[in-house]
């Protein structure tokens, strides 16, 4: 497990593609690329061990994480509800949310949901097709910000954080309260948990919180000063490969590093990780606004037209925003006995301005993505011929 990471293996294999990699590697810096590939090594048993290498990577260097910090959330949602021990109270009982400081905001349905109503479960699959932000703030009010940070430490994630709700403004004080929510089963309430406020604060040794020239701010108005993300949600590529691996192979680890997860939870997850939104009925999506793909950056670059591999899966949770795009995926093709993690991060941000709307997306990160995703692919493809 604590085998040295090779640093030199990603570097050689992308300067031999020169035609697909040479932008990226010659302004590496500029584009804040990070890359950390695990090898699964099974033994006669079938038990994994990995080999692990690496590009740029630097857990203290900070690139914003988006949308990647939803997994540990839907981890850490059903295992509270496993260390409850309430009984009737499931990942599937209808959890009502009420407001009770500032800005929060109530929810009693989801016209989404087969039943119309919201629960754990299914606001985990809105995540893990579509990554669906107000699913996030949902788990992310029920577990609470102390118990989400307390259970990074514990499981050995000492350079994450999760500070906030995404895509509402969340910041300062607001983030600091969580609403009062009420779970029923069969119309009978099983348990309510009452507001809560965590007064800590999670700071972290970090480089690059500062970038750019200029930003909008939350009226869209131009403020001519760098934009400083200090006091953001922090998730490095080491600490979301690391998750990665305890939840797809949870036998590698010894018990006490594992999560507090029953089989159905796993499988709750490892479905709807590797489910195209066009093959989910309840969330039923438009298939023009969420194509098969919408989810895979890695391998397949987002692409709306792209050819589905039908013996590779790929379980993964990207993220997008501020120019960057992340991507933390487990890739298994069973049929040729290929599998792995990649992780990767790619910005491309040319006027500096960060908030706008304007980033390179369709002409470096994707592609970038995808290049990659597809050569690492490729070679442990043909090692396994």
């Amino acid at each position: 497990m604590a085998q040295k990471t090779d640093t030199l293996l990603l570097e050689k294999l992308m300067n031999g593609k020169p035609e697909l990699f040479s932008t990226i590697i010659n302004h590496s810096q500029k584009h804040q690329v990070q890359i950390r590939y695990t090898q699964v090594i099974r033994d006669k048993k079938n038990k994994p061990s990995f080999k692990t290498y690496s590009y740029n990577l630097d857990d203290h260097h900070y690139f914003y994480p988006a949308s990647t910090v939803k997994l540990a959330a839907v981890i850490f949602a059903l295992e509270k509800v496993n260390e409850l021990k309430i009984k009737g109270l499931t990942a599937y009982s209808t959890m009502i949310t009420d407001s009770n400081f500032i800005g929060q905001t109530k929810v009693d349905k989801d016209l989404t949901a087969e039943n119309g109503l919201p629960s754990i479960g299914h606001y985990i699959k809105k995540i893990l097709l579509t990554s669906d932000n107000d699913a996030f703030n949902r788990l992310f009010e029920f577990i609470g910000r102390a118990e989400l940070n307390a259970k990074l430490t514990k499981y050995g994630l000492n350079n994450s954080r999760i500070l906030n709700r995404l895509a509402i403004g969340d910041a300062g004080e607001a983030s600091k309260h969580t609403n009062p929510i009420r779970f029923y089963t069969n119309g009978k309430l099983v348990y309510t948990q009452k507001a809560q406020y965590d007064p800590k604060e999670y700071p972290l040794k970090l480089t690059n919180t500062v970038m750019g020239k200029a930003y909008l701010d939350s009226n869209d108005q131009m403020v001519n000063k760098p934009f400083n993300l200090e006091n953001k949600n922090a998730f490095p590529i080491s600490d979301q490969q690391t998750l990665m691996m305890k939840l797809m192979l949870p036998e590698a680890y010894p018990a006490k590093e594992q999560f507090n997860l029953t089989s159905a939870d796993y499988q709750l997850i490892h479905t709807y990780m590797s489910k195209l939104p066009t093959e989910s009925d309840y969330p039923k999506y438009n298939p023009q606004e969420f194509w098969p793909t919408y989810a895979k950056m890695l391998y397949y670059g987002r692409e709306k037209v792209a050819q589905i591999n039908p013996d590779l899966k790929i379980f993964n949770k990207y993220g997008d925003s501020y120019g960057f795009i992340i991507d933390n995926a487990y890739f298994k093709d069973e049929k040729h006995k290929v599998e792995f993690f990649l992780t990767a991060v790619v910005q491309s941000n040319n006027n500096e301005i960060y908030n706008d709307g304007i980033y390179e997306y369709e002409t470096i990160c994707y592609p970038f993505m995808k290049n990659l995703g597809r050569m690492i692919y490729e070679l442990e493809f043909s090692s396994c011929r």
